[in-house]
């Protein structure tokens, strides 16, 4: 029985853990061949053994523009085309506005907008190839924002200025892109069982798990929305999903 992504590409960044890594299993699963995006190396060789599609190891620093656009061209020329790129990875450095280290604020910039942007810009082209030529006929962009880019919330600033970022930007270029078949869909997801809260200064990491004791959402979770989301049929645009856990409240 044929797989719904077989013989296509896709690219995934922040692949190395978490929603990144659980999105690869899950598209590699579908049939789709998947370059695997994120600076850790030896995690994204541990995933590439494990898929049961074809894998591209590609470590990069997307926040390096350089960096970005080559991983990109690399996962190009090692599959002869791109088909879904899930543009995932981030990372939240939460805490109080007054005092804050302005190192974190610029490394969520630096991650979360810059390299968003700089993976988009070298990715977005080969998308439009891919709906044009490609035996789908349809491509697609999956922006992983956060509930943080719904609703804003205090110990959150700066954060929440990323992902805001990251749905304006995607709603413009749907509109844009909607006509070529490129399908833009931006993922919000609550909370979820990820390194991203050990990346938190100690007190921080120790206030936000108390106001967090809820069952969390897994990686899997996420996966298996955007595997949803890029396996409907090409009259079909899901732009938009909200996940939280059933028990958070916002």
């Amino acid at each position: 029985m044929a797989r719904p992504l077989e013989g296509t590409a896709a690219l995934v960044t922040g692949a190395s853990s978490g929603i990144g890594a659980a999105t690869a299993r899950a598209l590699a699963a579908q049939g789709a061949a998947v370059a695997l995006v994120a600076r850790r190396r030896e995690r994204l060789e541990r995933l590439a053994a494990e898929m049961k599609s074809r894998a591209l190891v590609l470590q990069a620093d997307v926040t390096d523009r350089t960096q970005a656009a080559d991983a990109v061209e690399r996962a190009v020329a090692g599959f002869g085309r791109l088909d879904i790129l899930v543009d995932n990875a981030g990372i939240m450095l939460l805490g109080p506005a007054v005092g804050a280290p302005l190192e974190e604020w610029e490394q969520m910039v630096a991650v979360n907008v810059n390299g968003f942007l700089y993976v988009a810009h070298a990715a977005l082209p080969h998308l439009v190839e891919a709906a044009q030529r490609g035996p789908r006929q349809v491509a697609d962009f999956v922006a992983v924002s956060s509930v943080a880019g719904r609703k804003a919330g205090a110990g959150a600033a700066v954060y929440c200025l990323t992902k805001f970022g990251v749905r304006a930007f995607s709603d413009s270029v749907r509109e844009e892109l909607a006509s070529r078949h490129v399908r833009v869909s931006v993922i919000e997801p609550g909370a979820v069982n990820t390194e991203l809260f050990t990346h938190l200064r100690p007190g921080v990491r120790t206030q936000t798990a108390a106001h967090l004791q809820i069952e969390r959402l897994e990686p899997e979770d996420v996966a298996d929305a955007i595997a949803y989301i890029v396996t409907r049929a090409r009259r079909i645009a899901l732009n938009e999903a909200l996940i939280r856990p059933a028990e958070q409240e916002r």
